[in-house]
C-alpha cells in the first residue's frame, strides 16, 4: 500500500510541476477544505523544489491559516521536510527537544535556550532546534550566536555533541536549506503561520520526547496528536498563562501530555508546583546581548527570582516530559541541582569552546 502511494504521490508533483502552479492545492483551501496527507505533501514539494514567486508561497500558508491546519496537513509538512533536510545521524536513544512555536507576543528573554542547558545539565540528551527572530525580538540562534556558539554543526559535530555534552544547537537554515525562501516570506508576513506550528517538530534529529510549548490554546491537543503520529513516545504540549508558548509564572497554565498512546489534558498554577507567581513583565527580554547575559546569569546562578524560576518551571516539565521524573515538582528539584551543581553552566561552555576550536562560528 505504501508503494502504491508513493508513485501515486509521485505522479500528482509530476503533474502539478508541469503546471508550475500551486493553483489545484489553493482552489481547495479557498473553499475551507482541508488538504489530504498526499495533497500536502504534493504542495510542499512544488514548494521546496520549483521557482515560485513570494506571494504564490505568501498566499498558500494565508490559505491554510484561514482554514485552519489540520493533523494531516502538519504530519505530512514535518515529513517532507525531515525528508528533505541535511542529513544528520539519527541512531542516538532518548534525545529530545523542547521549544516554543513562538508567536505568543509576549517578548519574554528565551526561556527554552537556558532550560535546554539545564535539561542537559540534569543528564537528558537534547537536540536543541533553532532559529532566528521571526515573530519575536530575539530567536534562539541570535542568543547562541551572541554567546559564541556555533550555527554550522555539521552531521558529525551533532553526534559528538550530544554524545560526548547532551547537548546541541541545530540551526534551522543551515539543516533546512531549501526553506530559504519561505523563511523569506514568513519574515516578510510578520504573522503567526503553520509554519510556527511546525518549527518544532521538523528537527531532523529523531526524537523520542519532546517538551512543546504553543501560543494556541486551543491547538493543545492538535499538537499532541501529531506527536504521537510522529512517533514521540512521550511529551508535553503547554499553552501558559497569558497565551505564552512557555510555561508561565503568572497565572493558569494548560497542557496535554502524551503518555503510553494516550493524550491527558491537565492544569496547574505555580503555587501548585511549589513557586511563587511573577507577573509577565518581569521575564521581558532585549535584544541578543541583554538575553544572552540573562542566560548567563541563570546557570550561573546570579538571576533576577522571576526569570531563575521561569527557567526552573520550564525545565522542571522538560524532565517530566523526558520522562525523567515523575512530576513537575520532582523535575524542578532535579533543574535547581542542574544550576546549582555547575553543570547547566558546563554543557554551555561546552558548546562555545566546540565552537572557538572548530573555527566554524557563524
Amino acid at each position: 500500500m505504501k508503494g502504491e502511494c508513493e508513485v501515486t504521490t509521485e505522479q500528482a508533483v509530476k503533474t502539478e510541476t508541469k503546471a508550475g502552479s500551486l493553483k489545484t492545492h489553493l482552489n481547495k483551501l479557498s473553499e475551507r477544505k482541508d488538504l489530504t496527507f498526499d495533497e500536502m505533501a504534493e504542495a510542499m514539494q512544488i514548494i521546496l523544489n520549483e521557482t515560485l514567486s513570494d506571494s504564490e508561497v505568501a498566499a498558500f500558508l494565508m490559505a491554510l491559516k484561514a482554514k485552519g491546519e489540520t493533523v494531516d496537513e502538519i504530519a505530512s509538512l514535518v515529513e517532507v521536510l525531515r525528508d528533505n533536510a541535511m542529513p544528520l545521524k539519527r541512531s542516538m536513544d532518548n534525545v529530545m527537544d523542547n521549544c516554543g512555536t513562538g508567536g505568543d507576543g509576549s517578548h519574554s528573554f528565551n526561556i527554552s535556550t537556558v532550560s535546554a542547558f539545564v535539561l542537559a545539565g540534569a543528564g537528558v540528551t537534547v537536540a536543541k532546534h533553532g532559529n532566528r527572530s521571526v515573530t519575536s525580538r530575539t530567536g534562539s540562534s541570535d542568543v547562541l550566536a551572541e554567546l559564541g556558539v556555533s550555527l554550522d554543526f555539521d552531521a558529525d559535530d551533532n553526534a559528538r555533541l550530544l554524545k560526548d555534552n547532551n547537548i546541541t544547537f541545530l540551526f534551522a537554515p543551515h539543516v533546512h536549506p531549501k526553506l530559504k525562501q519561505i523563511m523569506k516570506v514568513r519574515q516578510d508576513l510578520k504573522v503567526p503561520t503553520i509554519f510556527n506550528l511546525i518549527g518544532p517538530l521538523i528537527n531532523p534529529v529523531k526524537l523520542e520526547q519532546q517538551f512543546l510549548g504553543t501560543y494556541n490554546r486551543e491547538q493543545l491537543v492538535m499538537m499532541a496528536t501529531v506527536l504521537k503520529r510522529l512517533g514521540r513516545k512521550r511529551a508535553v504540549v503547554i499553552n501558559g498563562a497569558g497565551y505564552m508558548d512557555e510555561a508561565s509564572l503568572a497565572g493558569e497554565n494548560y497542557f496535554a501530555l502524551l503518555e503510553g498512546g494516550a493524550i491527558y489534558e491537565e492544569k496547574f498554577t505555580p503555587e501548585s508546583v511549589g513557586l511563587k507567581s511573577y507577573p509577565l513583565e518581569a521575564i521581558a527580554g532585549g535584544d541578543s546581548s541583554t538575553n544572552a547575559e540573562i542566560l548567563r546569569n541563570v546557570l550561573e546562578g546570579d538571576a533576577a527570582p522571576a526569570q531563575r524560576d521561569t527557567v526552573l518551571l520550564n525545565a522542571g516539565i522538560g524532565l517530566y516530559a523526558a520522562g525523567r521524573s515523575d512530576s513537575i515538582e520532582a523535575g524542578i528539584f532535579m533543574a535547581k541541582e542542574s544550576i546549582s551543581s555547575g553543570r547547566a553552566l558546563q554543557k554551555l561552555e561546552h558548546l562555545i569552546k566546540y565552537s572557538n576550536k572548530r573555527g566554524g562560528q557563524a
